[in-house]
């Protein structure tokens, strides 16, 4: 499932958890993005819509997955850099483990060489910046 369909997949739990009925979903979608209908959606309109919903008291489930994996010395460190960026923006290990396959086609990130980590830690500094959360 790519991240769009897992954004979409969340606005309609949101919507269903927080029992809001189509026109006044429809309202809020214009209200927020300007836009009728979630298909129409860009991504920073979709974390609008998903921010708007937790602000109306949804609250969404935090899916930790797995702990954090076991590093060899020479890896541990930026395994500790990638744990600390996932912890600030909320995010899990298999969102990790889904950077390495998409990056490196490599199944889990416990599994990637010490440049390879760079290229984790870069993506979720860019993914910080872009979210707008602060990171140290």
């Amino acid at each position: 499932m790519n991240m769009r369909n897992i954004q979409l997949s969340k606005i309609h739990i949101a919507k269903k958890d927080l029992g809001i009925d189509d026109d006044t979903y429809r309202a809020l979608l214009m209200r927020v993005t300007g836009a009728q209908s979630s298909k129409d959606l860009k991504p920073a309109q979709m974390d609008a819509v998903l921010s708007e919903f937790e602000r109306l008291g949804w609250e969404p489930k935090r899916n930790t997955g797995r702990l954090a994996p076991k590093a060899s010395p020479e890896r541990e460190k930026l395994v500790k850099k990638i744990g600390a960026f996932l912890t600030t923006t909320g995010r899990s290990w298999a969102y990790a483990d889904g950077m390495a396959k998409r990056m490196y086609k490599v199944e889990r990130t416990e599994w990637l060489n010490p440049k390879q980590l760079q290229g984790v830690v870069a993506a979720l500094e860019y993914d910080a910046r872009r979210r707008g959360v602060q990171t140290s």
